[in-house]
């Protein structure tokens, strides 16, 4: 039995494929002093749209150095999606000599075409392992099935892929046997995520079934809920006397991701293990995990509706209103808390302004204002309208959702179901149209405002999270948009790191 350790490849799902050298050095030492016979670097792959990062091109000379750190078998994966017969020899001509394996991940409804690919690859000398995703759903694939007698001869190793991370050790087991009902001649692999917490007891199981290769990450770092940990299936089997370990690498490499995981907070929660139950996509859970703004309770909403194949089922009037001629927008920083008392003398002298609340975070700053108020809700917003006002939520509020249909289940408070309506159209400010700040100002479009006031859009300070800097950037994107391509003055009244032209609030009071 073989493991390969993926950490750099999966895990850069979270990363986008950068790593800190010195933490690529302390891996691959560790790795060296470890029983890991394969070390899965990255994605080797023909340029693609966006920003992706040094493991998921993986440069010759990257390769180079890690060939000379290492005495371990390197493997690079490619994407079946991407690549084609005809990039083979430019991406793999270059890594003849340094790498040892080529993976293929593959969509079962296009193994005909990954067959054809995985040819290419293994007449170029290298050993080839299909990484075939969806084990779930592959007793239902018949035309997958009937191609899978045609692997003999170019796999080396054919791995189950649980992309959802949701089978129990019985599926292994049964999956396995299908296999060999059309292949038994090929060596067998495991790949499991952790959306259920299984993907130990999975790989334990595929190993006794006859599995000859399983894969790991330090951490379980990987996209998603994460793989199974490499340090817990060393401990397992070093428990059971089927491996010797040294303990002493291993601690220092885990210590090193788990100040990343800090970061980046992978690891399995409610909704992925909904994703995983139920057999949903991972990316769509990442996405919406990472968004602040999203809460758990929306986030299973989603999925079951997506289970189910129907989308968010409460449909509101569309919102219409009077044309109007200043607004002002509330964000959620702590200037408007600071200054709670200028902005109140600042509506008293401008009460036909419409207050739109982007977050109602600090709804009961604003509380005492006589303006016309109105509240964007998008994903836990309702709650948190709740939480901020208790018993004492204002029914004259105005709430506002994204268009009919809405993938995310948004969550309006029972007492504001009445004065709660939707967006005919929000694809003014994509891809962000569907932010706290997108819909606010979508919203702020529709009424016609000709000046917008601006108070709580503080920004970070100059270290920020990895969440705080994707908010950071949205905002920003969205400004920029708006100073752009739509005329429509504005400018923030208290001081934002943002690149809005600052008027202050002390000099408009002070008049």
């Amino acid at each position: 039995m073989k493991i390969l350790d993926c950490t750099l490849r999966d895990g850069g799902y979270y990363t986008n494929w950068d790593f800190n050298r010195k933490l690529v050095d302390t891996y691959i030492k560790a790795c060296n002093d470890l029983p890991i016979d394969y070390i899965e670097v990255g994605y080797r792959s023909i340029p693609l749209e966006g920003y992706l990062g040094e493991y998921f091109y993986l440069p010759v000379y990257v390769m180079e150095r890690l060939k000379t750190q290492t005495n371990k078998k390197l493997v690079i994966i490619l994407n079946e999606k991407d690549i084609r017969p005809e990039h083979v020899p430019v991406l793999l001509a270059p890594c003849i000599g340094l790498i040892e394996m080529v993976r293929i991940a593959i969509d079962p409804n296009k193994f005909g075409r990954a067959l054809k690919l995985a040819e290419a690859v293994k007449k170029m000398g290298f050993e080839v392992g299909f990484n075939v995703m969806y084990m779930s759903k592959w007793k239902q694939q018949k035309d997958f099935l009937k191609l899978l007698p045609e692997v003999k001869g170019i796999a080396d190793y054919f791995y189950m892929v649980d992309s959802y991370g949701g089978v129990y050790p019985n599926d292994v087991k049964e999956t396995i046997q299908l296999v060999k009902n059309y292949v038994d001649d090929v060596p067998l692999g495991f790949h499991g995520h952790n959306n259920m917490e299984l993907a130990l007891i999975n790989t334990l199981t595929a190993i006794e079934e006859g599995c000859e290769i399983v894969d790991a990450t330090i951490t379980g770092m990987g996209r998603g809920a994460g793989n199974l940990k490499t340090e817990l299936l060393f401990t397992a089997l070093n428990a059971q006397e089927k491996l010797e370990v040294d303990f002493s690498p291993l601690s220092k490499v885990v210590d090193g991701f788990s100040e990343l995981q800090k970061s980046y907070e992978w690891g399995t929660n409610l909704p992925y293990m909904v994703s995983g139950a139920y057999s949903l996509p991972q990316k769509d859970v990442m996405d919406w995990v990472g968004k602040r703004y999203y809460s758990f309770n929306s986030i299973i909403r989603a999925l079951q509706n997506k289970a189910n194949g129907v989308f968010d089922n409460i449909k509101y009037a569309s919102f219409k209103a009077n044309h109007e001629k200043k607004a002002i927008l509330i964000g959620g920083g702590q200037s408007v808390a600071d200054h709670s008392e200028a902005i109140h003398k600042f509506l008293e002298s401008n009460s036909d302004i419409i207050v739109v609340h982007s977050s109602a975070k600090n709804a009961l700053s604003i509380k005492s204002s006589n303006c016309r108020q109105i509240f964007c809700l998008v994903g836990n917003e309702g709650h948190r309208m709740e939480d901020v006002f208790g018993e004492n939520i204002p029914l004259n509020a105005i709430c506002v959702l994204p268009p009919f249909p809405r993938k995310m289940g948004t969550y309006v408070p029972e007492k504001l179901t009445s004065n709660t309506f939707e967006l005919e159209n929000n694809s003014l400010l994509q891809p962000y149209s569907d932010s706290h700040t997108g819909i606010a100002l979508n919203l702020i479009l529709s009424i016609g405002i000709e000046e917008l006031y601006i108070v709580g859009y503080d920004g970070y300070k100059d270290t920020m999270s990895t969440k705080e800097q994707e908010l950071f950037y949205e905002n920003s994107f969205l400004f920029n948009v708006l100073s752009k391509q739509i005329k429509m003055k504005f400018y923030s009244l208290t001081e934002t790191k943002y690149d809005i032209k600052t008027n202050s609030i002390f000099s408009i009071i002070s008049k």
